[in-house]
């Protein structure tokens, strides 16, 4: 089983960056029919999205939250040893986006640049992988930028998606502190590759004439093969099975109890399913936070944007928390760190 215990290590800032347009899902009565619209909100918890502009992407995002970061903590650009952009819906499929973003925030040449792409557990995975370079003697800082603009691959008219996701971009910049530790349990499921997927655009299935076509797929949502699929009832089964159980591994390996973990931080997926979570592990409601109504599914950047949007106030001396991230792939992680001494940029606009 893949645990990780990283020693004196923690999180130095996270910052957060979300598109100013706003989209409501009481709108979407061209999908659904009114009734049927206001049963789906309520189950869901999805009330309004922020969507990007046609012209801006995820890393737009990240940059922006990267300049907040950098510049309210007052960090030297020539410090950052390590770069990585979390997201799957970078800027090209050739070349990374990284490199761009190394370039466009004036970080120097010999400063490490590669991307990680995964879906909804991508911030739990991302961030291990993060902490995992602050083990060497030459890291000193790593910045992590996780961001995704999955309203560019949803059919507006799909009734499976379209109400679902949101885009935003975010930073986190990672740092050494003697005393303080990161411990992640990452797992994956491979079999069930194909709930979440984009049939075409890459070199499995390129992109013809023929992808761009809409049809009605098996579960009588829309879309076509160079737009996102998601087998509901498969993701839900496997969530429901696998998310509990991860949590309840995590806290036995390193000896934590659910009593000494202050907040759950959930992927922001859906408030039936993280009520779900709540109810199972019997853990106070008010200690988990949500900023899915506002903001929907924003996949991988929703763990790092909700502890932005939510957490910022949060006036307690402990700060352990735990996170839980999960979805395609199928994949999924939960990791438990510190807070205590971490500084949190307000939620910017753009």
């Amino acid at each position: 089983m893949a645990f990780f215990h990283i020693p004196d290590v923690y999180i130095k800032g996270i910052a957060a960056c979300v598109p100013k347009n706003t989209v409501l899902n009481e709108s979407l009565t061209h999908i659904f029919p009114e009734e049927e619209l206001e049963k789906v909100i309520n189950s869901v918890g999805i009330k309004e999205r922020r969507i990007a502009d046609a012209d801006v992407t995820a890393s737009d995002l990240c940059f922006r939250a990267a300049e907040k970061l950098l510049n309210d903590l007052k960090i030297e650009k020539e410090s950052i040893d390590v770069l990585i952009f979390m997201s799957q819906t970078g800027d090209y499929i050739i070349p990374a986006t990284a490199p761009i973003l190394q370039y466009r925030l004036g970080l120097r040449e010999e400063c490490a640049c590669f991307d990680i792409g995964l879906a909804c557990s991508g911030y739990v995975y991302a961030l291990t992988t993060a902490f995992t370079y602050l083990n060497l003697p030459e890291v000193k800082r790593v910045l992590l930028l996780d961001g995704e603009t999955f309203s560019k691959i949803v059919n507006p008219s799909d009734k499976t998606n379209a109400l679902l996701y949101g885009d935003a971009g975010t930073a986190t910049l990672l740092e050494r502190k003697e005393g303080s530790n990161f411990y992640s349990l990452l797992k994956t499921d491979g079999s069930g590759w194909n709930a979440v997927y984009i049939k075409a655009g890459a070199c499995r299935n390129p992109t013809t004439p023929e992808s761009f076509l809409v049809y009605e797929r098996e579960d009588g949502s829309l879309g076509n093969d160079n737009q996102v699929y998601m087998n509901g009832l498969d993701v839900f089964n496997f969530t429901m099975r696998v998310v509990p159980k991860s949590i309840k591994e995590i806290t036995e390996k390193f000896n934590f109890e659910l009593k000494d973990i202050d907040k759950i931080v959930f992927h922001q997926a859906n408030k039936f399913m993280t009520d779900f979570f709540i109810k199972k592990l019997k853990y106070p409601k008010e200690k988990v936070p949500y900023c899915l109504d506002r903001f929907g599914n924003t996949s991988s950047a929703s763990i790092p944007l909700t502890i932005v949007s939510e957490l910022k106030d949060w006036h307690e001396e402990r700060k352990n928390v735990l996170i839980s991230g999960f979805g395609g792939g199928l994949s999924w992680g939960s990791a438990i760190f510190d807070l205590k001494d971490t500084y949190i940029s307000d939620l910017i606009e753009m």
